[in-house]
């Protein structure tokens, strides 16, 4: 579906990341995976590079390696808790960073050879904190917000391009990161795992997490010819919670 298509999948080296990167490499596509440890390589059909989307010259560097794409997923992200009054300053710049400016990053990075050949596509994993508010997490939601937008903003601006912008906003979703979160909560709370797990997903009306393969096959149809007339829109993965 996706042969001679060359992509290259931020955050790729674990999670959701990983999924979406198998998934292209299996649709036939040419796969880098950008991380911060350069880790990946055992996802077969890929290849990996370090990656630091919060470092200009980190991004530059792996662009420059990895030549000119048709396909980029922003999917490096991070989510730290604290109530609002104990929202550190670095709090704040990390969620922001990560989660926003890296985007941007990298999305400024790519743009321009995909204009110039007249055509791509930019999926930028959000999440449902895209699109409501949730406690506890005001960076973190404030910056998948501002994804959202900047989606949105870049969608209309380069409409008549070729190059489609959209992003994907999951809700609790099945990685190794949901598992050290849940054993967190296990430990400080004394509930049981499954209590937990049912605490998280209480918002989802279809009661369960979602899992990687769900968002990579999203992507898929994002990056495939028949999504050209999609873009600026939001593809909430989330079991009806969010519309």
């Amino acid at each position: 579906m996706l042969e001679g298509a060359r992509a290259f999948v931020t955050g790729g080296s674990r999670g959701i990341g990983a999924a979406i990167a198998t998934a292209l490499a299996e649709a036939g596509a040419e796969v880098a995976i950008g991380s911060r440890g350069g880790t990946g390589a055992s996802i077969s059909g890929t290849r990996s590079l370090v990656l630091d989307v919060t470092d200009i010259d980190s991004v530059a560097e792996a662009f420059r390696e990895v030549g000119p794409i048709d396909i980029l997923v922003n999917g490096a992200g991070q989510v730290r808790s604290a109530p609002f009054a104990r929202h550190s300053d670095e709090l704040w710049q990390d969620m922001l960073a990560v989660n926003l400016t890296g985007a941007f990053n990298c999305i400024r990075a790519a743009l321009p050879s995909m204009l110039e050949r007249g055509r791509g596509r930019v999926i930028n994993i959000a999440s449902t904190g895209a699109l409501k508010g949730y406690p506890y997490v005001v960076g973190y939601v404030a910056a998948k917000h501002g994804l959202l937008g900047m989606t949105r903003a870049l969608a209309a601006e380069y409409a008549k391009s070729g190059v489609t912008f959209n992003a994907i906003c999951p809700g609790y979703t099945r990685t190794d990161l949901f598992e050290t979160s849940v054993a967190e909560i296990v430990g400080s709370t004394g509930r049981t795992r499954e209590q937990v797990e049912e605490r998280l997903t209480a918002n989802n009306p279809q009661g369960r997490l979602i899992e990687p393969s769900e968002i990579a096959e999203a992507v898929l149809w994002l990056a495939s010819p028949g999504a050209q007339s999609v873009t600026g829109q939001s593809v909430a993965l989330a079991g009806g919670e969010v519309s």
